[in-house]
């Protein structure tokens, strides 16, 4: 199965969108799914539903960090290579997407706070959330994960 096929599954179950991202990677990396859950439980929403940057995006950059960072003080070379993984990561969602912001994805409408909205066929319809979890995983996984 896919990363993309997992985080759709997690999604579906009722994961945030970060959750769904960052628990379908989070494992093939050593982290257990409760632990993973928990750390990007406050992303979905852009942010706990601050409509900032895109849930999907923000798990797909943790999942980076944890197979690709860095553990010390870093001033230099290992940080400036870290981050530019994590802007051609940006750029390739962008591409796909238009923006990394949660809110410029949704479009007109996105409320920012309030309660989530029950996962119904109607909220799956006509909300890109999904493309957006099966296109996280997949870019992390065609351009991070050891085949």
């Amino acid at each position: 199965m896919s990363l993309a096929d997992k985080a759709e599954a997690l999604f579906l179950e009722g994961y945030n969108c970060s959750q769904a991202v960052f628990g379908a990677i989070a494992p093939e990396l050593g982290l257990d799914v409760d632990t993973a859950m928990k750390i990007a439980s406050s992303l979905g929403g852009g942010m706990g539903r601050l409509r900032e940057v895109c849930g999907a995006v923000s798990g797909m950059f943790m999942a980076a960090g944890l197979s690709n960072g860095y553990a010390t003080p870093e001033k230099g070379r290992v940080k400036a290579e870290h981050y530019a993984l994590i802007r051609e990561l940006a750029e390739e969602f962008r591409a796909r997407h238009g923006s990394i912001v949660c809110r410029e994805i949704l479009g007109t409408g996105a409320e920012i706070g309030g309660n989530p909205e029950a996962r119904t066929a109607e909220y799956y319809a006509r909300r890109p959330c999904l493309r957006c979890i099966r296109d996280a995983a997949e870019i992390y996984e065609k351009k991070l994960m050891k085949k």
